[in-house]
């Protein structure tokens, strides 16, 4: 019977998702001027960046792992954690503004103990904020998973995320 033993520190374990990378990586020809696409597709694959994939990402396109952490840490769009199984993203562009939608996000901060752009430790919830949907007729917005929802107010934002948490 074969052993089930984790691969050693570092490295990647030979599944789908590293055959993704892989290919990625191939399709690039190994060029390390392709690092961002790379990873946009390493993040993809994995649904955010691991050590052990941006480790990999440098050895396949030789470059030093500091140059790799270093953009991947400094792209906004790139997850150096695990994301949280649901995320509440209220909009706060001019109309949601006006709207109220600082107040939500107030009361998001009361009511769950996170501010944007963090998340709970059990990685239940994530709460983020964003400058604009393109939503604005249907001020206040926000994101629940993705899916957009206007006229929001905070007892109703806070009614739904009950159910997210991890009790």
């Amino acid at each position: 019977m074969a052993s089930l033993a984790p691969p050693p520190p570092g490295t990647l374990a030979a599944d789908a998702r590293r055959e993704a990378l892989d290919a990625a990586i191939g399709g690039h020809q190994l060029r390390g001027d392709a690092l961002v696409e790379v990873l946009h597709a390493a993040q993809q694959a994995y649904g955010w960046l691991p050590p052990e994939v941006l480790a990999h990402v440098a050895r396949a396109l030789r470059l030093p792992p500091s140059r790799v952490q270093g953009t991947a840490s400094f792209y906004h769009l790139f997850r150096l954690t695990p994301p949280a199984r649901h995320v509440c993203t209220v909009c706060t562009g001019t109309a949601c503004h006006v709207r109220r939608s600082q107040a939500i996000v107030a009361a998001l901060a009361r009511a769950t103990g996170l501010a944007p752009g963090e998340a709970a430790p059990d990685g239940s919830l994530a709460i983020a904020r964003v400058r604009c949907v393109g939503a604005c007729g249907i001020a206040p917005v926000v994101l629940y998973d993705g899916a957009v929802a206007g006229r929001q107010n905070a007892p109703a934002v806070i009614a739904r995320l009950a159910g997210w948490r991890t009790p």
